[in-house]
Parts: structure tokens; sequence; C-alpha cells
């Protein structure tokens, strides 16, 4: 019989945990079961007690100390140690019935959900018949502060793409902590970074505010580019090589048109309940449900 999980992603500061909690708390509220899975080994507090926790079988402190290791190395290392011992989440998860929600708290690191190949295996270990067949659905959070600098919005969607690509399972992007962006952010150009649009890049109000400061037009930002010393690291980040880099980016993830997001603010209920509602789709808890429409939310419709 199947079981149901979500394994929920992101960058460090995304408010993973902070989701995770919130999901929980919805969840009880509506009589249902979940199994709250830690599999960061660096994780520190937490609203809810996990029901598995990583730091059980290694933790990261333990591997920076012992193994000589810095942050990102110890933490490939407690992967790599953790799918040594995949009995650790079988003991623990065999046993759960088609009524749990299996949430898996994952860490920050980008490189796990870009490159190395471990999270991938694992995810294959999960979701394989036979085993513990679970119907999984991967939710990456990035932070809605980032629709505040476009260049790095795209990156962030490049990442979350890449995630998708790797781990070959259903998949929701979310823009979290969207209280923060409220007074930031117009509506209507909101709409252009639910469904990621390049043409964010060309009317950048940074950019052209920069422009306009500077008094110069695209020509000599070409000549400057030309000039510039290559360790000025401020002068290669505003220059026109670092924008065609960014329209690049910009443009590949408009071709392979795989990245929408959903809008989460986790202090309010019904936006959790929306979010769940399209985790349960993509795993089909509920065969005959269909994922509930996100309740809008008012944006500042003055102009900048």
């Amino acid at each position: 019989m199947s079981k149901f999980g979500v394994m929920v992603m992101g960058p460090a500061g995304a408010g993973k945990s902070t989701f995770c909690a919130s999901l929980i708390t919805h969840l009880q509220l509506n009589r249902r079961s979940a199994f709250y899975v830690n599999l960061d080994p660096a994780a520190e507090t937490f609203e809810h007690s996990p029901d598995l926790d990583i730091r059980d079988l290694i933790s990261l402190e333990d591997v920076m100390e012992e193994m000589g290791l810095g942050p990102n190395g110890g933490l490939i290392y407690c992967f790599e140690f953790l799918m040594e011992n995949l009995d650790f989440l079988t003991d623990a998860l065999d046993s759960l019935t088609e009524e749990y929600l299996i949430i898996f708290d994952m860490p920050g690191q980008i490189e796990l959900y870009t490159h190395v190949p471990i999270l991938p295996a694992l995810v294959r270990f999960l979701t394989r018949t036979g085993s513990l067949d679970i119907r999984l659905c991967a939710a990456y959070l990035l932070e809605a502060t980032f629709v505040v600098d476009r260049a790095k919005f795209f990156a962030g969607t490049l990442s979350a793409m890449s995630a998708m690509i790797m781990l070959e399972v259903p998949h929701i992007n979310i823009l979290s902590k969207m209280d923060l962006v409220k007074d930031q952010v117009r509506k209507k150009d909101l709409k252009r970074f639910i469904n990621p649009d390049s043409g964010l890049l060309d009317d950048d109000p940074a950019d052209v505010a920069r422009r306009a400061v500077e008094g110069k037009n695209a020509l000599e930002e070409q000549e400057e580019d030309a000039t510039a010393d290559p360790q000025d690291k401020d002068t290669l980040m505003r220059g026109s090589g670092f924008r065609k880099l960014n329209k690049a980016v910009a443009g590949l993830i408009e071709n392979f048109s795989m990245i929408s997001y959903l809008k989460l603010d986790v202090q309010d209920e019904d936006s959790v309940g929306a979010i769940l509602s399209y985790i349960d789709d993509c795993i089909q808890y509920h065969e005959a449900q269909e994922p509930r429409e996100l309740k809008e939310e008012e944006f500042d419709e003055m102009d900048q």
C-alpha cells in the first residue's frame, strides 16, 4: 500500500522549517496525521519535535569536528552516511499507513539539489515500488524577497528548475514569506514573477534608477566593461556582461517553461491549506480532489 510524502526543499533562509511547522499544525487542526522527518543534520530548533531525526544517526557538528570538514563537505558526508544506513529510514517509515503525510524537512545547501547525485538516489529509494513506495511530491521554497532583486530571483528560479530536473518527481514551487513584500511589489508586477517573465530584466527599477544616477548610456557602459579591473567585483556586477548573463539565464528558464510559483503566507491558515491541496493533488491523496484556488493577496497598487 502506498504512503504519501512531501519533501520540503529550498535555499537557506527560505522558511522551510517554518512551513513544515505550519503544515503540521494545519494537518492536526483538520484531524490528519503527520510524520515529521528532519533530514537537516545542522538543524537546532523546531516548533514541532521531529518523529525521526537524522541527528540521531549523524550530526553535522560531529562530522566537522571528527573529519575536519567544512559545512558543505560535512553535509554531503552526512547524506552519504545516510545512504549507507537506509535502514534508519525504513525501520521508522515502513509501518506508517496511508493516513499519514510524511514531511521531509531538508537542509538548505543548494548543491544537494543541483549537481550532487545523492538526493536523486534518496528519492528513488523512497519512491521505489516494493520498498517504501512513497508517493512523493517536492515542494521548493524561494523567499519572496528575491523578487526585489530580479537577477537574484532568476538565479533562485534556475536552482528550482535544476531541482525539478534532477529529482524527477511531481514538483511545486512556492514563494514563501509573501507578507514581507506586500508593500514593495505592485500586484500587476507580482503576476510576472508567478510565471517568470524574462522581460522583468528589461524594466528592472533598480537598473533604471542606477543608469539615471550615473548618467551613462549603453555604449559608455560597454567601454567601461572593456577597461574594468577583473578584480573589481562591484563594477563587473553592474556591467553589461553581467546583464547579458542574467538575460541568458532568464531566457533559458522561459524556454523550458517549467516554472510557476504558488504564493505562501504561513500566518494565513487559508494560504497553508491551499498549498496543502496542491500537494495532495500531486501525490493523489484524494483522487477526486481538485486543488483549491489560492486567495488573492492584497498588494500595493501604487507606483514605486
